[in-house]
């Protein structure tokens, strides 16, 4: 419950960085067939059994989901599951609109 809690607490201010955290908590439980209960930002990968090849399925789902590209020398630094919140958070926050209005028409 605590966990649950920092996860609230952590995006309270912000509804869309809640929304990408809760996104891509469902991401990692579903790659992970767990229940999205047991997957916390505060969970290391090495408690939730993820290894490197599921880490890297894992990041290929959120790059799919948010249509963001993570750098490969950022992959290797991804060992929470609060580091991957973090890093979708800040490639959303900095990728354009998707449908940016033409400045000339």
């Amino acid at each position: 419950m605590a966990n649950e809690l920092t996860a609230r607490e952590m995006t309270a201010a912000d509804p869309k960085a809640s929304d990408v955290a809760q996104r891509v908590l469902q991401i990692i439980a579903d790659n992970q067939k767990k229940d999205i209960s047991v997957v916390t930002l505060e969970s290391s990968f090495e408690e939730l059994g993820i290894d490197s090849m599921d880490a890297v399925n894992i990041v290929f789902a959120v790059e799919n989901e948010f249509n963001v590209n993570v750098p490969d020398e950022e992959m290797k630094n991804i060992k929470s599951v609060r580091d991957i919140v973090e890093g979708v958070q800040k490639l959303v926050a900095g990728k354009p609109p998707d449908n940016p209005q033409k400045a000339a028409a």
